[in-house]
């Protein structure tokens, strides 16, 4: 049975919502399920902007049938070949043998890889090329690395229509809502769109701002995305949030402390850390163990926050496995501008703080505070004062920094 919504008098959402699937690409927890857009236009010609995942292939299918009620499918215009958004491709072309495939060429390459049979439907467009379905005027612009070579983005002048890609997108699924302003999308949704930012197009932050700037010359009255909601109120909103997380500019004037504990040691310094903090006035303190903690999470809240507290005990003389995974992903994903407080703990031969300053240091902008807090195996009357040093530190490198 279908299962759509309006997103204008003649454009409908045709996807689906997977609330079964555990890791998003088989590595970032998706506890609150996702949603696969795309979009159907009816015009002078019929339209569909992008596809969906092959997990709600079914689904898809038949929203495209419903909407269509009984027309042809003149074109399909694929914005991402990312499997997620590309993979019922086929099967629309099984059904409706005649439509056109407008992307780019660098999607025609993908297309090949992917094994679809379209050359002799398909129509090739590149940056500032236009197309017109009747009443609907679109123009196509190139978003390379955003976050796939081959992504573009379209725009509908008659309308004001962005169709987005994976940009503006978030994990969870919609669950009956559509619009970003039928949810708490600061209380409920937010967090969920950074951390899908920040782990999925994170790494591209100035092919992203290229975009913004693109963006900014033209009138976006909605905007349509490949995952979560359409944004049709308060888009200024949501390119503020975009512009922090692709220029790595903090959100927030907060503390980041994560740790990583064998015994208990490193953790109740973490504690104190953090307690030392809230005394002195500092009540934006987060807490993570990065052991209990998927690193796309923490992923999340170190674009979010001014400040990283970074607690590891030393293992095998090198860096406590998920701390140093954090640290690499951090890197791994551009982020910078941040200041960073690091303790190590050892019993023997600490080494924690010297391995972690050295990947920091590869970062860009990242500020290391000079203080070096040093746990014996456990916390003494001297690193309890050493830590209550480094809080004096945080707090006032946060009037210089933020």
């Amino acid at each position: 049975m279908h299962c759509v919504r309006k997103v204008t008098e003649d454009l409908f959402w045709v996807g689906g919502n997977d609330k079964r699937l555990h890791l998003f690409e088989n590595i970032h927890p998706i506890e609150d399920g996702v949603s696969y857009n795309s979009y159907l236009l009816l015009d002078e010609k019929t339209v569909l902007f992008d596809t969906a995942d092959w997990s709600v292939g079914r689904q898809f299918i038949e929203n495209v049938e419903y909407v269509l009620d009984g027309r042809k499918l003149d074109y399909m215009v694929i914005n991402h070949m990312e499997p997620d958004h590309c993979a019922s491709m086929e099967e629309i072309i099984l059904r409706y043998p005649d439509v056109k495939i407008v992307s780019t060429e660098k999607a025609l390459m993908l297309m090949h890889q992917f094994n679809y049979d379209v050359d002799a439907n398909f129509i090739q467009v590149a940056e500032g090329d236009t197309m017109s379905f009747g009443k609907h005027n679109v123009v196509f612009v190139e978003a390379p690395m955003v976050h796939w070579p081959e992504t573009m983005v379209t725009f509908d002048t008659t309308d004001g229509v962005l169709f987005s890609a994976d940009a503006f997108g978030s994990f969870k699924s919609l669950d009956g809502a559509l619009f970003a302003d039928e949810v708490d999308f600061d209380g409920e949704w937010l967090n969920e769109a950074r951390r899908y930012y920040t782990n999925i197009v994170g790494k591209y932050g100035p092919e992203v701002m290229d975009l913004l700037k693109k963006a900014q010359t033209i009138d976006i009255k909605i905007i349509c995305p490949l995952h979560g909601p359409v944004w049709r109120k308060d888009i200024g909103y949501i390119l503020d949030k975009y512009i922090h997380w692709a220029t790595y500019t903090p959100e927030e004037k907060g503390v980041l402390v994560c740790y990583a504990s064998m015994y208990g040691n490193t953790e109740n310094a973490a504690h104190i850390l953090a307690t030392k903090l809230h005394e002195k006035g500092m009540h934006s303190v987060h807490m993570y163990d990065v052991s209990k903690t998927h690193v796309s999470y923490l992923i999340g809240e170190a674009f979010k926050y001014s400040h990283l507290a970074l607690l590891s005990v030393t293992y095998n003389l090198n860096v406590f496995p998920s701390m140093e995974n954090f640290v690499q992903d951090m890197k791994r994903l551009n982020l910078q501008k941040r200041v960073v407080a690091v303790v190590e703990n050892g019993s023997w031969a600490p080494q924690a703080s010297v391995l972690i300053n050295e990947t920091l240091d590869e970062m860009k902008q990242m500020t290391v505070l000079n203080e070096e807090v040093s746990v014996l195996s456990s916390v003494s009357k001297m690193t309890e004062s050493e830590l209550d040093s480094l809080a004096d530190s945080i707090i006032e490198s946060m009037s210089q920094s933020y």
